[in-house]
């Protein structure tokens, strides 16, 4: 009987250490937990979101701004006709009424999201039907004026892996911190049913709203870039294209139009690789408009002039291989200035072999070329050069003349902005400014990378470009009266170690005025079939656009 006495006594005694070990571990040990899930169902926090800045054309236009939308909402306990409200749901927002009944299968919810962003049209509709434990919060939607004008450039607002708004490609993408803001919160204290309690503790943390962004880009030009290029894309039956309009004194991106393009307020409607902006993130080898460069470097050391002569007698002979003029024409004795007018690629080789191997390379690393311009677009990348070791006798006389070298086009333009303005390599910049919520104003500096050339030799260069206009290739094109400083690029696709003879990237690169240019330019179309010559496809689309944006700045042909 005592034995038995003793194994009971044990037993309770046991059961009541084990209260005691478990006491103080919900007191003690887990204290802090306990106490912050005891908040969590004492107080109801509602995010207030900060609205996403907006941005706007040089002129203060708006380019994206926020239109008013809502988050569709489900409250499961005040629902008094489940199959009815799934019906509706997945009929007016086009939803599939599988994924409505599962959210509402979950009835541990007091909340449940539904969809985002919806049209006020669309919730004006949802309230006619009356639904209980159907409800309806403010939010707002990214809208894009102009539709696609600018796409590549501005770029889109869609939802991260945490399902929240993150701005994708371009200016959305590059200042995508800057424009979201901070998010605000609403805490306040809730019964046990989620309700609020009016007389209970309320802290309200305002949310930060997004800065806006003024661009440099003029809408004026943008448009009619636009419509030149999809103009020229359809006539001369090609794949793609870009154009680039840069001021040249501040590397301030007047204009950037690629096609195809895509509308970034419905940019889930198009194939993803139209989201990609070739002007930063598609290589190609620059052809003949790469020869401005070479000749400048070679004039700015002193090693060649623009009259001095060069017996074009017929092709020359690299390394066992044979280059040839790209007409196969040859023009006996001619001046450094006619190389261009001519484009001669055989011109071009005697131009490099007057430089050093090392300063050939120098210049073309000092312009940018296999490093990212720094321009404030997300995506850009760049071609890597290869290494001097890697470069052949070949290869710099290839080069010369722009084959065997990859670029981008903003790469380019703003390599060539370093003769336009007088010898400066500019970092190509789209955002002029940012205002702040107090309405503060941050400019942008221009910011000079580097001095390239002298200014007697851009001097030089610029007279040798408009002679290269006025008597070469574009001599027909060229609206009468006016001085015009450019070059055409004609260069062949490499395609798996050899050159696909029959596609092309033809270009056009020009400014003016010529002195003191108001608008550098550069025009790429992609594999044109009614013609492969740039003389033929990209600078006609280049004229186009000069002539209209001419008397917008104010150019008169006396410049």
């Amino acid at each position: 009987m005592e034995k038995r006495l003793g194994f009971v006594l044990i037993f309770f005694l046991g059961i009541f250490l084990l209260i005691l070990v478990k006491l103080f571990y919900w007191q003690v040990l887990s204290s802090d937990s306990l106490g912050g899930l005891a908040e969590k169902q004492r107080l109801s926090t509602i995010p207030i979101k900060a609205a996403r800045g907006r941005i706007l054309a040089s002129d203060g236009s708006s380019l994206v701004i926020n239109k008013r939308a809502y988050g569709v909402y489900l409250e499961p306990k005040k629902i008094d006709d489940k199959d009815k409200i799934i019906s509706v749901l997945s009929k007016e927002l086009e939803l599939p009424s599988s994924s409505i009944s599962a959210n509402l299968s979950n009835s541990s919810l007091f909340w449940i999201p539904v969809a985002h962003k919806v049209d006020e049209e669309k919730v004006e509709d949802l309230k006619k039907f009356n639904l209980k434990g159907l409800t309806f919060m403010d939010e707002q939607k990214r809208f894009y004026p102009e539709s696609s004008m600018a796409a590549h450039l501005l770029g889109f607002v869609g939802k991260n892996a945490k399902g929240e708004d993150q701005g994708y490609f371009g200016v959305e993408g590059y200042y995508d911190e800057q424009l979201s803001g901070r998010d605000g919160v609403l805490m306040q204290d809730q019964d046990a049913l989620g309700n609020p309690i009016l007389s209970g503790n309320r802290q309200n943390i305002p949310a930060e709203d997004g800065r806006d962004l003024i661009l440099y880009i003029d809408k004026t030009i943008q448009y009619i870039v636009e419509s030149k290029l999809k103009e020229g894309i359809e006539k001369y039956g090609a794949k793609g294209g870009s154009v680039i309009v840069m001021d040249p004194s501040t590397g301030g991106i007047l204009a950037l139009a690629a096609y195809p393009a895509y509308d970034p307020g419905i940019f889930s409607k198009f194939p993803s690789e139209y989201y990609k902006n070739p002007t930063i993130a598609s290589f190609y080898e620059p052809g003949s408009t790469f020869k401005v460069l070479v000749m400048a470097a070679a004039i700015n050391e002193g090693k060649v002039t623009a009259g001095k002569k060069f017996n074009e007698d017929g092709p020359v002979e690299i390394g066992g291989y044979t280059i040839n003029t790209w007409n196969q024409k040859y023009h006996g004795e001619i001046t450094l200035s006619q190389v261009l007018e001519y484009s001669s690629n055989v011109g071009m080789v005697f131009v490099e072999k007057q430089l050093d191997k090392n300063v050939f390379l120098r210049y073309i690393k000092d312009l940018g070329f296999g490093n990212l311009t720094g321009a404030d677009l997300q995506e850009e990348s760049t071609p890597q050069l290869r290494p001097a070791n890697k470069w052949y006798e070949i290869d710099y006389a290839t080069a010369s003349f722009g084959q065997g070298i990859a670029t981008t086009p903003l790469q380019m333009i703003a390599a060539v902005s370093a003769i336009a303005n007088g010898g400066k390599l500019m970092e190509p910049h789209v955002v002029k400014s940012i205002k702040l919520a107090d309405g503060k104003m941050i400019n942008t500096a221009p910011k000079v990378k580097k001095i390239i050339y002298s200014k007697e030799t851009t001097s030089v260069l610029k007279e040798m470009m408009v002679s290269a206009v006025d008597k070469g290739e574009t001599r027909f094109l060229k609206p009468a009266g006016f001085r015009i400083a450019g070059k055409t690029g004609t260069a062949q696709i490499p395609i798996s170690g050899h050159y696909d003879t029959e596609k092309t990237i033809a270009s056009f690169v020009g400014f003016a005025p010529v002195d003191k240019p108001k608008f550098l330019m550069l025009v790429t179309i992609r594999e044109p079939t009614a013609s492969p010559w740039g003389s033929e496809t990209a600078a006609p689309i280049f004229f186009s656009v000069a002539r209209e944006i001419f008397p917008y700045l104010k150019i008169s042909a006396t410049d």
